[in-house]
């Protein structure tokens, strides 16, 4: 008789690579057009002026210039208002 169990290979041994999500140019940085400013999950922050959002919910900027970010009330779909942060760029030369 073993005593020990035979040692195989088991089912908790693999994990998903992590898909570096988060501000990737900060309040006051330099945004060139296209650049992604925020990787997402969801609609944490909000597209502003400048800023259009991709399928995944990334932010990416559509002229070059300044990132700013700011609060802003909206309605969700029940009539409530609810604060968010939206993010916006200004154009510069």
């Amino acid at each position: 008789m073993a005593h020990k169990k035979a040692g195989g290979s088991t089912v908790y041994g693999r994990d998903s690579r992590s898909k570096r999500l988060g501000v990737k140019i900060q309040d006051g940085g330099y945004a060139k057009v296209g650049s992604i400013i925020i990787r997402q999950r969801g609609t944490k922050y909000r597209p502003g002026k400048n800023v259009k959002k991709g399928k995944d919910d990334t932010l990416f900027s559509m002229v070059a210039g300044l990132v700013t970010f700011t609060t802003k009330k909206f309605k969700n779909y029940t009539g409530k208002l609810v604060t968010a942060k939206t993010v916006n760029v200004i154009p510069q030369k």
